[in-house]
């Protein structure tokens, strides 16, 4: 009796301490600034867009809060998988560098353009989506099918400003509210 009390007690300490995890993800997404997010707009090919990548804007969210000099480096593993490192820096572009490593695997073999990238393990991953690229591979627009996330990046940390705001109005064609975009400072 005493064996299958304890077992009940350590199975609901189990489940309320997932529940409460469940819950703090759910209330710290970001809001929907896409309710209907657009399929990607054309095949992406990969070997053209590994390398860096700078952040221009994003949707802000729980795990880049207050970060500037963002930047994403893509990688092929040997096993096949895309190789993620982003960094960034804490409170302006000279602060304190932090860094995390991922992977990512293509979804989606007809385009290219669904991942599922993995940080910390199995405990979280998320849809990226290559909403939309430059021909040259120059710019990139990703998001994720519940319209929360979205990142601006290009290969030049400080576009010209032409080409920047060519950027933003591809946002606001794809349904997303430009303004609810952070912009990113690059040193």
């Amino acid at each position: 009796m005493k064996q299958s009390t304890a077992l009940s007690i350590a199975t609901g300490v189990a489940a309320a301490a997932l529940g409460g995890l469940f819950l703090y993800s759910r209330a710290t997404r970001p809001p929907v600034i896409n309710p209907d997010v657009p399929e990607p707009a054309k095949p992406v090919d990969l070997t053209r867009y590994l390398g860096k990548w700078y952040e221009l804007a994003r949707h802000e969210n729980r795990f880049q809060k207050g970060l500037d000099a963002v930047t994403a480096e893509y990688t092929l593993r040997e096993d096949g998988k895309i190789g993620v490192f982003n960094s960034g820096c804490q409170g302006g572009p000279q602060g304190e560098r932090s860094a995390v490593e991922g992977r990512a695997i293509v979804v989606d073999d007809a385009t290219n353009a669904k991942l599922k990238v993995s940080f910390f393990g199995p405990l979280y991953t998320g849809d990226y989506w290559v909403l939309d690229h430059g021909d040259d591979y120059d710019w990139s627009i990703v998001g994720e099918p519940s319209g929360r996330y979205l990142w601006l990046l290009s290969r030049d940390a400080k576009p010209a400003p032409a080409v920047a705001e060519a950027l933003l109005r591809r946002v606001e064609a794809l349904g997303y509210d430009r303004w609810a975009l952070r912009v990113t400072r690059q040193e």
